[in-house]
């Protein structure tokens, strides 16, 4: 089945995907651009420490939470498009509106229907994205929408910086987004009417009923043992401030070496996932578990290399980690598969952090090997998958 839309065959798969890529790039702008100061920006409106706090995990935890429905309810209509259109307008909009926010109550409302946004449209977007990924390779293809991803991580919070730098303004701040939130919407408008069956790039498999394979369920418990173990950028900041290790101006610059590296070696683990297959992703938590005692020292060299590793692993779970659902859940389900996908490495994360952060005010060194250790875990699990699906391309 050939796909329809402008061009076919791989170079038609290619350009959805960087047409995809292109609108995360403007997405990422417009919310991590708004990311990068919303704490300081509640603080300003008279909001306390633990309502920062509770306004970001809460925004999180609700976001992970809800691509289990936005993937199953996307399956079972079979109609993934709505769901990204609307994921993405919610996502993108409420930033620019924080700009006329005059409460900080108000301003929480926002930025948890941000996340709300980024909840609903995710596991759709990864199913239309794996649909053109069947064509270039999975890899490269969530490699290359990540490194675009990417850009806008960088791009955006450095946007707003040069702004708070000009004018101290946080409202001009956010209602510059507006023009990256409005080429967001429109490229996924393009992309929607250039490409309305993603799915043709994909041939469709047999209808998959029933319960998800056993490989799957041990896939997920490797990545939520990599999830418990990646500590939020925020407590590395936090440590870099207390211990003086750079001065305050330095710590956002560390911040977009860290987007920097995780898109190049998106792009890189891209490529090797499509040569090697999962092999690749067992060495993934070998290497990326190396950040924490490196992150989390008194030593700038050494911080500089936690936060390159950090970006690594960062890129990794971006890309490959995502790409492997593909492979292990039928086309039919994989909507779902990448909300329970989400939600799960989402949750991890999330309790994970919190721990972590409870652990650095008992013991550095606790908190650096919980995260070794937690990473560790995963590679014997990525051993079972791949053993797992070994057996069953020999029965086949």
């Amino acid at each position: 089945m050939t796909p329809t839309g402008p061009g076919r065959g791989s170079s038609g798969s290619l350009r959805f995907v960087v047409l995809l890529g292109v609108v995360s790039l403007f997405a990422d702008m417009t919310y991590e651009g708004a990311r990068a100061v919303t704490g300081p920006f509640l603080a300003a409106l008279g909001a306390g420490a633990t309502a920062v706090g509770v306004v970001a995990g809460l925004g999180e935890l609700a976001g992970y939470a809800l691509r289990l429905a936005s993937g199953y309810l996307s399956d079972r209509t079979r109609r993934h498009w709505p769901f990204v259109l609307l994921g993405y307008g919610l996502n993108v909009l409420a930033v620019p509106l924080l700009a006329l926010a005059g409460r900080w109550e108000t301003a929480a409302v926002l930025m948890i229907a941000e996340r709300l946004g980024k909840g609903v449209r995710t596991p759709p977007r990864d199913v239309l994205l794996s649909h053109a990924a069947a064509e270039m390779g999975r890899g490269w293809a969530f490699g290359l929408h990540e490194a675009l991803d990417q850009i806008g991580a960088v791009t955006g919070p450095l946007l707003v910086a040069a702004i708070l730098y000009w004018r101290a303004s946080y409202r001009l701040g956010f209602g510059v987004l507006v023009a990256p939130a409005l080429l967001t919407l429109a490229c996924l408008l393009v992309a929607r009417a250039l490409y309305p069956e993603p799915e043709r790039f994909e041939a469709a498999g047999s209808a998959a009923a029933g319960r998800f394979p056993r490989v799957f369920w041990v896939y997920v418990a490797s990545v939520a043992c990599l999830g418990l173990g990646f500590a939020d950028f925020a407590l590395i900041a936090f440590h870099l401030k207390k211990v003086s290790v750079v001065t305050d101006s330095w710590i956002p610059v560390l911040y977009a070496l860290a987007m920097a590296v995780d898109g190049l070696a998106a792009l890189a683990l891209g490529k090797l996932f499509d040569r090697w297959g999962l092999p690749l992703l067992i060495g993934v938590p070998v290497l990326s578990c190396l950040f924490a005692p490196l992150a989390f020292s008194r030593s700038a060299a050494a911080v500089v290399a936690g936060t390159v590793l950090w970006g690594v692993g960062m890129g990794a779970q971006e890309s490959v980690v995502r790409a492997a659902i593909a492979v292990l859940v039928p086309v039919e389900r994989r909507g779902t598969a990448y909300g329970v996908f989400n939600a799960v490495y989402g949750v991890a994360w999330f309790a994970g952090s919190a721990l972590m952060g409870a652990l650095y005010d008992v013991s550095i060194p606790y908190l650096a090997a919980f995260s070794v250790l937690s990473q560790v875990l995963a590679v014997p699990l990525l051993g079972a998958v791949r053993r797992e699906l070994r057996s069953a391309s020999r029965r086949a």
